[in-house]
């Protein structure tokens, strides 16, 4: 007979933790006022202006939860990628469950004044954005602009051995171009000096007004969709707490066991046979535990519990009041914090402690642990010009023994890595492979070149992988370089206006440390023209050079 992961205690105050984060999840969307539900709900006591996405809150609530037992279990290095869209609310509960948010925010305490704050500056003026935005401890991936969880999530754990990310992946998320390709970054993985990437695809079925495509395949085709990618998919599926609780719990451990076993054949063993790394697919209600009906329309596991599932205002049926105020006493607040407001002390020690906290752990404020890279002096690298109008041997034919000599010198720390699709040569930087090769952990052939398990230069043709990886990278405290065509680089001019907009935002948080400049290489032959585009992770602004 198969032993249950969870005890009955455990699994009772897992399940007490996650109606706690729900609890300030849809708090963070209504509530103005009476946070504890001290006395009836009144018009007054809430927002006038409801924004929020409560959809893929639930289930983000319940991964972290899990996450957090895990943690303690294994005495993980983890943190936690949020990329289904504005799932602000998720994040920003379970750090401050674990503390993280009110030692960084003393203001918003841990106490009924502290949870009023909380709920008050959420989509508020003067407040915090709805989505996991850099004011939020823990966030790397905003998560505003969708399909870059997962190239962000492999970034971080290039060079960083010992840390796991967690990366929820929305299933609307999963539609888009940058996402489906990033799948293959698994084939970029070196086990013995990468860390490694838990996809968890949140298959809660809907987007804003539409069903996802991955929810309307068959089981069979997902998972062989998925298998095709390279993973070992697992599925956690269903609707009920208790059984979902313990599925979770044991799929879990059986991901982590396995991650730790692929890690220990090719650290120990020397085994290079390329990995298929597990994955978690949650396929449970979109907008779980929310209202099921109002105004005779089926709001859980629907696309109608997408956004703010109940209007309630001035204007709105006065029933309204009445469904928020059951949704919000069926977690059952009395029984989740004490007569101050403070999470019960049973509680509270779940989450892991210091620095394993997903709010605290220092990757996810990179400047944290950022290093210097050693430099060459530049001016030895000057091409020689005897005279005016003479052909010169072209820069980035100067750029490459340059950037050669800066991957050389940080060999030993493995803080610096140059990204390109497929261009380093043809961009005039062969340099570099006199020292590195490419990172590769697909197959080879004789005719290849420059490949290997590990390098400094990564290269797949996508640019959306290439900035993705690089950004990660840099928000986790390295340096890196982004080489491209300036007639394709175009495609992630968005993805850079993102970066800047993170860093300036990073610049007005006191917190949050600088990290080392984003620098793509934008390099058109046709036109003989060079354009190196800086964004200044220690300054925080935007330059051409």
């Amino acid at each position: 007979m198969k032993t249950n992961t969870l005890t009955p205690d455990l699994l009772q105050k897992i399940d007490a933790y996650w109606r706690a984060a729900n609890y300030l999840s849809v708090g963070q969307i209504y509530l103005f006022d009476n946070p504890l539900l001290k006395r009836p709900l009144t018009l007054p006591d809430i927002k006038h202006m409801l924004l929020g996405h409560w959809g893929t809150t639930p289930g983000q609530n319940f991964i972290y939860a899990h996450l957090n037992r895990i943690i303690k279990k294994y005495d993980l290095d983890m943190i936690y990628v949020s990329g289904p869209g504005h799932g602000g609310p998720a994040v920003v509960g379970n750090t401050y469950l674990e503390g993280t948010y009110s030692e960084i925010y003393p203001d918003i305490s841990q106490d009924e004044a502290g949870l009023q704050r909380l709920f008050l500056q959420f989509s508020f003026p003067g407040g915090i954005p709805s989505h996991a935005s850099p004011e939020c401890p823990g966030s790397i991936h905003e998560g505003g602009e969708l399909g870059y969880s997962l190239s962000h999530s492999f970034g971080a754990v290039f060079d960083n051995p010992e840390l796991i990310v967690a990366c929820v992946i929305g299933d609307g998320e999963a539609e888009t171009g940058p996402l489906a390709t990033a799948w293959h970054s698994n084939k970029f993985l070196d086990p013995v000096t990468d860390g490694a990437v838990l996809p968890i695809l949140h298959l809660n079925g809907y987007k804003i007004s539409n069903p996802t495509v991955l929810a309307r395949i068959t089981h069979k085709e997902l998972d062989q969709l998925l298998r095709g990618y390279g993973w070992t998919p697992y599925f956690v599926e269903g609707h009920e707490p208790a059984l979902m609780h313990e599925a979770m719990a044991q799929t879990l451990d059986l991901a982590i066991e396995q991650i730790k076993q692929i890690q220990r054949n090719a650290r120990d063993q020397g085994d290079l046979t390329r990995a298929r790394w597990p994955m978690i697919v949650l396929n449970s209600p979109k907008g779980w535990t929310g209202p099921k009906v109002v105004d005779d329309h089926q709001i859980e596991g629907t696309f109608r519990a997408h956004q703010v599932p109940i209007s309630v205002s001035a204007t709105a049926p006065l029933e309204h009041l009445k469904l928020l105020e059951d949704w919000l006493k069926s977690y059952r607040p009395d029984e989740l914090f004490d007569e101050q407001g403070r999470l019960q002390p049973g509680l509270f020690d779940l989450a892991p402690k210091g620095d394993r906290r997903m709010g605290a752990n220092p990757h996810a404020n990179g400047g944290m642990l950022l290093r210097d890279l050693r430099m060459p002096d530049f001016r030895e690298y000057a091409a020689k010009v005897p005279e005016p109008g003479v052909i010169g041997i072209g820069d980035t034919h100067v750029l490459g023994p340059f950037l050669r000599d800066v991957t050389q010198l940080n060999d030993a720390q493995r803080n610096f890595r140059v990204f390109g699709p497929d261009e380093t040569l043809s961009n005039g930087l062969e340099a570099l492979f006199e020292v590195t090769q490419r990172q590769w952990d697909a197959a080879t052939l004789p005719n290849d070149e420059f490949l290997a398990p590990r390098g400094r230069v990564m290269e797949m043709l996508s640019e959306h992988q290439c900035e993705g990886w690089l950004e990660g990278y840099l928000l986790t405290g390295r340096h890196g370089v982004f080489n491209c065509y300036e007639a394709f680089i175009h495609i992630i001019d968005s993805m850079f206006n993102q970066h800047a907009k993170w860093l300036k935002v990073c610049h007005e948080i006191p917190w949050r440390r600088s990290i080392a400049s984003l620098l793509p290489s934008r390099r058109s032959r046709s036109w003989r023209a060079r354009m190196n585009a800086v964004v200044d992770g220690s300054r925080q602004r935007r330059r051409i050079i």
